[in-house]
């Protein structure tokens, strides 16, 4: 297809983006299906334009903003962040009859600018495109130097991770069956399940993944299975399981011995849950949904494990979900830190004595993590903070943990943003 046909494609989808709740990789999946006419080629170039002009939104807005009022704006912003991203030349979009090629010019030279030298929220905000009360949240959390190396890994591509599936292959024996399909893979650097694949291909079309040998998962999200630290033939409890993906890391962990009950207020989420776990070749799952403001009283007092990976802002994985970066309000985080206490106080009653429960996010707001349990510790005095260096420590991971707490950073870790507490009941 025609690169002017493209951008074209590319312009009707970001606005359809702009005007939904959906996350854009929903909104491209139906816009593909669709669209049967396009290639692997052309949907590659619309998914690949499209995010780059999410990430980039507000500094391809900046360097648009000193042109005149134009009918034609997204088309100036989908070619500006080609430009930004230097994916084309001036001449090459010239050649094609974009744009005129004074504007284009203009457009190519304004894309190189930055928008101040003074350290300011504002020039921080929009040189890396961000909403200004997120910078000042996180250069109050890890200080400027800090969350300027977090907005620059932010605005990059999340990898392809893959977690192992322990119960029907070794990593090695992986490996191998990859290779065998023509897809290298290199080991995770921290979670000893994990591979990464540096070719971006559909591994959901491979025979491998057919044959139950990995799920795609980050590397921070396995880690937090590592956390939980479930052993055989005990009672785990993930809380709001969603897509089951740390349901089935710790049924390996448990090596298939043991009950998990994964529970979630959505139907479709547990149903396809149940596909996964066919494929794991797992049957110590016991899928239940349940109500949106309680935890299951037959439950109460029972697990030796008890997983709260919450529903919170997402914003750990902005890398994977850009158009995050704009749909996210101090008021949801307020809204999201009141409902992540209620869920934390209803399955804490599920813990038995001596147990333990984790608390989880893949937020980096210090409202949806730390705030959290530090009220919930407060409110119940029979729950205790424990250290998790000392569950790390059998992975050789203890130096990801404080004293107090786990997290993970994209900028230090190459993960997604990942929180977590772990509590014990002490009576």
């Amino acid at each position: 297809m025609k690169l002017s046909s493209l951008i074209g494609h590319v312009t009707e989808l970001y606005d359809e983006t702009l005007s939904s709740r959906k996350p854009a990789d929903h909104l491209i999946d139906i816009f593909f299906r669709k669209r049967k006419y396009l290639g692997s080629h052309d949907r590659r170039f619309i998914a690949e334009t499209l995010y780059t002009l999410l990430r980039h939104k507000r500094r391809v807005e900046w360097i648009i903003s000193a042109l005149p009022t134009n009918p034609k704006k997204t088309l100036l912003l989908v070619v500006t962040a080609l430009l930004f991203e230097k994916k084309y030349s001036v001449q090459q979009l010239s050649d094609e009859q974009i744009l005129p090629t004074e504007l284009l010019q203009q457009l190519h030279d304004s894309a190189n600018n930055i928008p101040g030298k003074e350290n300011t929220i504002e020039n921080f905000a929009v040189t890396f495109s961000f909403q200004d009360w997120m910078v000042q949240e996180w250069i109050d959390q890890f200080g400027s130097s800090q969350a300027q190396r977090l907005f620059a890994v932010l605005n990059t591509q999340a990898p392809i991770t893959l977690r192992v599936n322990t119960l029907k292959a070794t990593v090695e024996d992986c490996q191998q069956s990859l290779k065998s399909e023509g897809i290298e893979s290199v080991k995770t650097g921290f979670s000893p399940f994990g591979l990464h694949i540096p070719k971006r291909i559909n591994v959901f079309q491979l025979e491998t993944f057919r044959k139950g040998f990995f799920e795609v998962q980050d590397e921070g999200s396995q880690m937090l299975a590592l956390l939980v630290n479930p052993k055989p033939r005990t009672k785990v409890i993930d809380a709001c399981a969603g897509g089951g993906g740390k349901t089935l890391a710790m049924a390996a962990l448990m090596k298939n011995r043991g009950e998990i009950f994964s529970l979630d207020i959505h139907d479709f989420r547990l149903e396809e849950l149940q596909k996964r776990v066919k494929r794991a070749g797992v049957d110590t799952v016991r899928l239940k949904t349940v109500l949106d403001d309680e935890s299951p009283p037959e439950l109460h007092d029972s697990a030796d494990y008890v997983l709260v990976d919450a529903p919170c802002s997402g914003t750990g994985t902005i890398r994977r979900n850009p158009g995050m970066k704009w749909s996210v309000t101090p008021a949801m985080i307020d809204e999201l830190q009141t409902k992540q206490g209620k869920i934390l106080s209803n399955y804490s009653r599920c813990v038995k004595v001596n147990g333990t429960i984790v608390y989880a996010t893949c937020s980096l707001m210090k409202e949806e993590n730390e705030m959290v349990v530090e009220s919930f510790l407060a409110a119940h005095p029979h729950f205790e903070l424990l250290n998790p260096k000392g569950i790390l420590t059998r992975y050789h991971l203890e130096s990801l943990a404080n004293n107090r707490y786990f997290q993970l950073l994209p900028h230090q870790h190459g993960t997604d943003g990942f929180f977590a507490a772990v509590m014990k009941r002490i009576r």
